[in-house]
């Protein structure tokens, strides 16, 4: 099972690195068929702050993948604006899940995947968000069959745990939500993590 993190240049590094442990963890856990790889259209990216990461695989491979998660940043718009890039995201949402948080939303709507199902993001983007056409709601995620979007850069957790129950097991999704959890509130952050998903899953 393979999952690809799509970061691009300018990228934030809470929605990719956050989301890339908490998927990773799973291979911790044994399963050695389970791969998480940061894709991205060149073989670095700088992030908003300045953080450099090194790409594990390009665009292509990513749409091969099981699953793909689009993280945000702030060149989003750029990267949809560049047809070089916008002509190698090649999904299909019914053999792929495929979630996107923030401006990532955005991407998933110039690729025509969101229609006009409720969809999630932040409020910086929400305003080209609702440009693309997407029916904006006021909440942390949302998902619709096998498309699944979140607002905020904390609620990572929430697209990662709706790909780890939809491709592990609710339990497996409890377990890395609690592993990851802030001690003393492990049992509040778990159930709240999985209300946010449990009827999508």
């Amino acid at each position: 099972m393979h999952i690809a993190i799509l970061t691009f240049d300018g990228f934030n590094e809470l929605d990719s690195l956050i989301a890339y442990g908490m998927l990773s963890r799973v291979s911790l856990l044994g399963d050695k068929d389970w791969r998480v790889s940061i894709a991205s259209p060149t073989l670095r990216v700088t992030s908003m702050n300045g953080l450099t990461l090194d790409a594990h695989i390009d665009l292509a491979e990513a749409c091969q993948a099981d699953a793909v998660l689009v993280g945000s940043g702030r060149k989003t718009r750029e990267v949809a604006a560049t047809p070089g890039i916008m002509e190698q995201l090649q999904f299909d949402p019914a053999r792929q899940l495929l979630a996107a948080q923030c401006s990532g939303t955005f991407l998933l709507a110039k690729l025509g995947l969101l229609g006009d199902a409720p969809a999630c993001t932040d409020a910086i983007s929400k305003p080209w968000v609702l440009e693309a056409g997407v029916n904006v709601v006021n909440q942390a995620f949302h998902a619709n069959g096998n498309i699944a979007t979140a607002g905020g850069c904390l609620a990572s957790p929430y697209l990662a745990a709706w790909i780890l129950a939809r491709l592990k097991g609710r339990e497996t999704a409890r377990e890395v939500l609690n592993n990851f959890a802030p001690v003393g509130e492990k049992d509040e952050y778990v159930a709240r993590g999985m209300a946010h998903i449990q009827a999508f899953i």
